[in-house]
């Protein structure tokens, strides 16, 4: 059972209580022979290899280990280490294995964070996930490389039904299945994620293990993903959504896509090459994303959308709405840079927007959802576009915008 609170009101899912007492938990402080620098060792062998380490990982461990901790995993001369204290709980060739056994020694019950410190870089198989249960913090210093077939739903990280969780530091390369998964719960924490990926989906937060219940409090500090063949971050289900930024580089759909969740705050998407030849955005929204109680109050606000090439640069679509973006800098887009299709109360360039062809703007609607409306797009450089409507929308407000070699096909 679980504990949990939403930020968020009648949306957020009902809270249920966890009886079990804590114990007193050992923490200490980093010993001398983890090194936070060291090379990347090989699950099974022990060998180094620089070449699987990015090297803008260098400021991320900078800090990652510091603090106390419960429970370490480390690398000795080829073999995987896991302690919780001074007791072993694990020693052999698998680095995912130890990792899993350090968290499982964490105190059984308890209604505090623990924390578990993984030193050093490694590799495991696509196959297998570190499950995190509640009140679980993960903090990885080093390169996670995945390798191996994938199979549904594992995850480098992975969390189901877990409430008052972290990951403070994570770097992965490879072909996961995810590189993060986490599917119903409350209060989840991603800080510093660097995923440089060959494909998989970057970041998944979702509630399908129990759609009557929403995923609530969430927050996404700042997150680098590349190489995915499919999304960068994505949620679904999720009442109350904090993101910093997302770097979405050659992602093969969005680089970050909200569906179905409601009251967000986004600082950035900056996206290159996100969705390139698909329909999908550096910026999109769907499946009734920012409705509540079947209506579109203003709970999606966007600090700022960047993108350069790709599909298109924001994307707003079925039934979703209620949203804010601040400011756009949208360019060179296969499809449209911006399309707004059956959404309704959506503001575009709040503060300041520019838009560079070929893609166009589009405000469009299909003919199984209501009419788009209550859209405002203001405070636009438009060049080398168009602005179009069709078919009509209700209540559409297209003022205060620039046009340079574009146009206006509007009702």
């Amino acid at each position: 059972m679980r504990i949990g609170t939403s930020q968020a009101g009648a949306r957020g899912r009902t809270p249920k209580i966890l009886g079990m007492a804590l114990l007193a938990t050992l923490t200490f402080a980093a010993p001398a022979y983890a090194d936070r620098d060291a090379g990347t060792a090989n699950e099974t062998t022990g060998d180094v290899s620089a070449s699987v380490e990015p090297t803008d990982t260098a400021s991320i461990r900078a800090t990652c280990g510091s603090g106390s901790y419960d429970a370490e995993v480390y690398s000795d001369g080829g073999n995987w280490v896991a302690r919780n204290g001074s007791t072993t709980v694990y020693s052999g060739g698998n680095m995912r294995a130890a990792t899993q056994a350090a968290v499982n020694s964490l105190t059984t019950g308890r209604r505090s964070k623990e924390r578990v410190v993984l030193w050093n870089s490694g590799t495991m198989s696509a196959s297998s996930s570190i499950d995190l249960p509640s009140y679980t913090v993960l903090d990885s210093c080093g390169t996670i490389d995945v390798t191996g077939g994938v199979s549904a739903n594992n995850a480098v990280v992975r969390g189901r039904d877990a409430d008052h969780v972290e990951v403070q530091h994570l770097s992965v390369t490879g072909t996961p299945y995810f590189g993060v998964f986490f599917r119903n719960g409350d209060d989840i924490h991603l800080g510093q994620l660097d995923l440089r990926l060959s494909g998989g989906l970057g970041i998944r937060i979702d509630n399908h293990g129990d759609r009557g219940e929403l995923t609530t409090n969430v927050r996404i500090d700042d997150v680098y993903v590349s190489g995915t063949d499919n999304h960068g971050v994505e949620t679904y289900g999720v009442d109350g959504l904090t993101v910093g930024t997302v770097v979405a580089r050659d992602v093969a759909y969005s680089g970050l896509l909200l569906n179905d969740t409601t009251n967000a705050t986004v600082g950035t998407v900056d996206a290159e090459n996100a969705g390139t030849g698909t329909g999908y955005a550096a910026f999109r929204m769907a499946n009734r994303n920012g409705r509540i109680n079947g209506s579109y109050p203003t709970n999606i606000h966007v600090g700022e959308v960047i993108a350069r090439g790709g599909g298109r640069g924001v994307f707003c679509v079925s039934e979703s709405g209620g949203a804010v973006i601040d400011n756009v800098d949208i360019a060179n887009t296969g499809n449209n840079a911006i399309l707004i299709e059956n959404c309704y109360n959506v503001e575009i360039a709040a503060e300041s927007g520019q838009v560079t062809g070929p893609g166009t703007i589009r405000l469009a609607a299909r003919s199984e959802f209501p009419v788009t409306r209550n859209v405002t797009l203001h405070n636009l450089t438009v060049t080398d576009s168009a602005i179009v409507e069709h078919p009509c929308g209700d209540n559409i407000t297209i003022t205060n915008n620039t046009l340079e070699n574009s146009y206006r096909d509007v009702c």
